[in-house]
Formats: C-alpha cells, structure tokens, sequence
C-alpha cells in the first residue's frame, strides 16, 4: 500500500513526528508556565505579560506564516493543536493563539499583499498582537449590518463607528478592522483595514466584566475621524465580505479547538478527583454512576476530537470543510458545557467554589455557543449545507 493511502487510513487523530513535538511542547508550556497562574489572572482579568512573552518565544502567534516571514513555518492543524492544548489549561490564554492565528494570521496570508506582509507578519510573529473587529452593537449574527464607516480622503481613508466585544483588545497593537465604504451597498461596501495602536482619533475604550475567559481582553474600539493610509486596505475595497466570511469558517475550527482542550481539562481533573474522594468507605470512582458518567464524557469528547480534526485536516488539505467547521464548532461546544457541568457535579460542594479549578471550567465553557457564530447560525449553515447536497 503506498505511503499516501497509509496515511489516508490512519484515524483522524493519529498525529505525525512534528505535530506530536509540537502538541507535547505546548502541553509542557501549559502544564509548567500557565496553570500556576490560572487563578491569578482570572481574578485579576488580565493576561500576564510574562505568558504572552512566552507565547511569541516559542512561535506560537504566527503558526503558518512562512520560515522567512519569522513564522513557524506549520500547518493549520499544527495551530489548532496549539490551542487545544492550551484550553486544556486555561481556555482564556487559548483565546490569545486562536485569534491570532486563525483570524489574523490567516487573513494576511491569504489577502495581504507581499509589502504587507513583510511588514506585518514578521512584527505578528515576534511581538505583535493582532485584533479582529468586525463585531457591533446592531451587527452581531448580522456582522455585514455592520455601520462602521470608512470614507475615502485622498490617500486616506478617515473611520468613524464603534465596534463591540473584540478580543485581545488591550494586548493588541495592530488591529483588523472591518468597515464600509458605502452604506447603501450593503455587504458589497465593507472592507478591511489594518489600524495601528496610536493612530489618531482610534481608541481601546471599555473593557469588558465577563462571566468566563477572563484572562481574555475583550473591549469596544471607537473610531472618531480616524485617518488610515489607503495602503493599509486588506483585499480589495468593497470585499471584505470575503474576508470575513472566509477567516471566520477557518476561526470556527479554533474555537471548537478551544471548546474540546477545555472539555479535556474538565474531565482530567474530574477523573483525578474521583479517585481521591472517598465516601461510604471507598474512592467515588469506584460507583457505578461516576464511572459511567466519566464514561460518558470520555465518549463524547473522543467524538468532539474526531470531528474538529477532521475540519482542521478538510481545511489543510484545502477541501470544502464548511459544514464540518460548523458542526465541529456546534457539538464541541456543547460537549464542553456538558462535560464541565458534570465535572462539576463529581466534585459536589467542592465544584462549585473558586478553590477547584471545574468551576472556572464551568464558567469558560459558555462562550463556546456564542462567539464567532452562535449555535443557531451554526445550525443555520449545516442546514443549508445538507439540503443542498454538499
């Protein structure tokens, strides 16, 4: 048998020399650097400097972008990896690598000119976090009724809107940002822009007090005459539609990444715990009803894993992986809900108090259903996709 149809038969989840070094390294990092800190920066809201630092050290922030451009050099599937295994500890720091990469990343790779990208993808690479705005108040699972406005000015473009609930807002210093050129074009005016930190009339105002991910920053932008150079145009004018559309499908794979590495830490220490906690005499894990429901949980995240590798595998193999994007989007959230919940219920009392890493889980797992596409948008576009054949 040759050596492609070998691998064509491998399970999804068999991982080559490099993608394992790669998970085993950033599983290390995680275990070592970043579950010391979980509490510490979920009650502070904020990212430590020193874990982002790291993040870039190690080349986790410009996975796929080329050796020469100061990237990794790796595929899609080797930065979906890189977020799960970071979620596994602490879902909030996964946030950080997804959008950067799946997101921003992406987006330049595919739709940046080559001046634009040695000039941002080198900085993305070394120190430079990347934002993506495209969300507003009265354009959420409606991003194109997005009312943002960017009016063109010689070789200037000037943006006045508001955006609302962008991650890694306070960390970043360089910004996509989605806005339109004509009103009345609909989705045929938007268009992308790259905005740095400390251009005039750009702010990072409030930042938001979330339930879960709170490590992760998440703030509105206000553009108040904001004058951005024409050349800073990602694509082309009047098609940042496709942009968006295009880098979300892909960014949905990283968060049902993010989804399953937290349905893994949920059930890792809900299974330490069972062994560990004695009643009537005996470890909790000894029942019958804890072992099924670990059972259970394992189940349902070996099959969550399945189907987030095989879109992330459909994507880097440049296949159609729409549908599968959203369902691995769809169930891996839902898996994680799930499974934090009845980790939660493992540890009783216990779960329930911000001393047990489950019920910071419990928390973080909520955002799986909302953000880059709600779970209804997510049925909307496997509906659409099953009726039509595809």
């Amino acid at each position: 048998m040759p050596e492609t149809e070998i691998q064509a038969a491998l399970p999804l989840t068999h991982l080559n020399e490099e993608e394992r070094m790669l998970r085993d390294t950033v599983r290390q990092f995680a275990q070592q650097e970043i579950a010391p800190r979980v509490r510490a920066m979920d009650e502070a809201q904020k990212l430590d400097p020193g874990i982002l630092r790291q993040l870039f050290e190690l080349g986790l922030m410009a996975i796929e972008a080329p050796l020469e451009l100061g990237g990794a050099g790796a595929s899609f599937f080797s930065a979906v990896l890189a977020v799960e295994e970071i979620a596994r500890v602490d879902p909030a720091v996964a946030v950080m690598v997804d959008v950067q990469n799946t997101l921003a990343v992406n987006a330049l790779l595919r739709w940046a000119t080559p001046d634009q990208q040695r000039m941002y993808l080198p900085r993305m690479a070394q120190q430079t976090v990347c934002a993506y705005a495209l969300s507003e108040a009265g354009s959420g699972s409606d991003a194109f009724s997005l009312m943002t406005q960017a009016r063109a000015d010689g070789d200037r473009y000037v943006l006045n809107g508001r955006k609302l609930w962008i991650s890694n807002a306070v960390e970043a210093d360089l910004f996509l940002v989605f806005a339109t050129v004509n009103p009345e074009a609909g989705y045929k005016g938007i268009t992308a822009f790259l905005v740095e930190r400390g251009t005039a009339g750009f702010t990072v105002g409030h930042k938001e007090d979330k339930m879960g991910i709170r490590a992760s920053s998440t703030c509105e932008l206000l553009f108040d005459d904001c004058r951005v150079p024409a050349a800073n145009v990602i694509g082309e004018v009047g098609k940042g539609y496709k942009i968006a559309i295009e880098t979300l499908n892909e960014g949905r794979i990283g968060i049902a990444a993010q989804m399953l590495g937290l349905a893994e830490g949920a059930w890792g220490f809900a299974v330490k715990y069972s062994q560990e906690r004695r009643q009537f005499g005996k470890p909790i894990a000894e029942f019958q009803a804890v072992q099924f429901a670990l059972a259970d949980m394992a189940t349902e995240i070996e099959a969550a894993r399945m189907m987030v590798y095989n879109a992330a595998r459909l994507k880097g193999a440049e296949m159609p992986f729409v549908k599968e994007a959203a369902m691995a989007k769809l169930y891996a959230s839902r898996v994680a809900e799930s499974v934090a919940s009845r980790a939660v219920e493992i540890y009783g009392g216990y779960g329930f108090v911000k001393d047990y890493p489950v019920e910071k889980f419990y928390r973080d797992a909520k955002i799986g259903a909302i953000y880059e596409g709600t779970s209804n948008m997510q049925l909307a576009t496997i509906g659409k996709a099953v009726l039509s054949g595809s």
